[in-house]
């Protein structure tokens, strides 16, 4: 039975750490793959938004697991499952700002949004639970959460990448401004 997990926040040494990327054969290990199951159950039942990375639970390795699926504020996102493991990306054409969050800082509406310049597509690659490692291009919403998710295992947070400031506020704000406009 998968266990749900605490959330490490923001001010937490292990989010600022870079990960250890993982061999073919600790992928593919029982303790991983605990890890993977644990973390996806975390991320159904908290229903932390689309993406969990292992350091935002306390485990320093370069996994994510990404749960993109439509909802009321999203009905349109394409539907996008996957674990990610060390993964790998190549910006392609410049950086657009797109809004994002992080439920590594806040809770419920008070999660702190911000516009972060992203790619909106990438070459992406990285090795999925079975060991298997896979290519993708992958643009939009997909590629977003992608480089956010990646920048977790990198000890990067997206306030890092942040360029106007004034774009910051609460969730709360965000659907109220943003969302209704």
């Amino acid at each position: 039975m998968p266990n749900v997990l605490d959330l490490k926040r923001f001010g937490n040494p292990v989010l600022r750490q870079t990960a250890r990327t993982l061999s073919i054969d600790e992928i593919c290990s029982v303790a991983t793959q605990k890890l993977i199951a644990d973390i996806r159950h975390t991320n159904e039942q908290k229903q932390y938004g689309v993406g969990l990375a292992a350091p935002q639970i306390g485990v320093s390795v370069a996994l994510s697991v990404i749960g993109i699926k439509p909802t009321p504020t999203r009905p349109n996102v394409q539907p996008f499952e996957r674990v990610i493991i060390n993964p790998r990306y190549t910006g392609v054409g410049r950086r657009v700002p797109l809004w994002e969050g992080c439920q590594s800082c806040g809770t419920g509406n008070d999660t702190l949004y911000a516009q972060v310049p992203r790619y909106r597509k990438i070459e992406a690659s990285w090795y999925d639970e079975k060991g298997g490692l896979n290519r993708e291009i992958l643009e939009d919403f997909v590629a977003h959460v992608f480089q956010h998710e990646t920048d977790h295992l990198n000890g990067i947070l997206f306030v890092d990448k942040v360029r106007d400031t004034k774009s910051y506020m609460l969730v709360s704000e965000y659907r109220e401004r943003i969302l209704k406009a």
